[in-house]
């Protein structure tokens, strides 16, 4: 459960004094693209294996997007890397296995890492 508030933590705290001018990077975008693309692996996989979360996930990947690109090609970016996460394991998992539940522990644990570390380094 403590990972679940991690990322949420990240979520509220998107509204950095770093954030970036329109059409310009920030200098965390690589980990929100890494975290986007997680989120996007949790929708599929809990779904798959999880309890009944419904769009838990997408959601937090909606807050994500508003928080930090509204618009424009950071949007895009943040956008396809969910896409990807979701697709990648679309295309090898049809059911919950022992690896899928691993893979779920995993991303979990690096998203509530990247979730830290972003809101140490740049949160005020």
């Amino acid at each position: 459960m403590k990972t679940f508030i991690a990322i949420a933590s990240i979520l509220l705290c998107l509204t950095l004094p770093v954030r970036a001018a329109e059409g310009d990077a920030a200098p965390f975008d690589t980990d929100l693209q890494r975290l986007a693309e997680i989120l996007g692996s949790l929708q599929y996989l809990r779904g798959v294996c999880g309890p009944n979360e419904g769009q838990k996930w997408r959601n937090e990947m909606q807050s994500l997007i508003d928080a930090e690109a509204p618009n424009g090609d950071r949007r895009k970016l943040i956008v396809a890397s969910f896409n990807r996460g979701y697709r990648g394991f679309q295309q090898t998992y049809r059911t919950c296995t022992p690896a899928a539940n691993i893979a779920i522990r995993r991303y979990l644990d690096e998203g509530a890492k990247i979730a830290r570390e972003i809101t140490a380094r740049y949160a005020n």
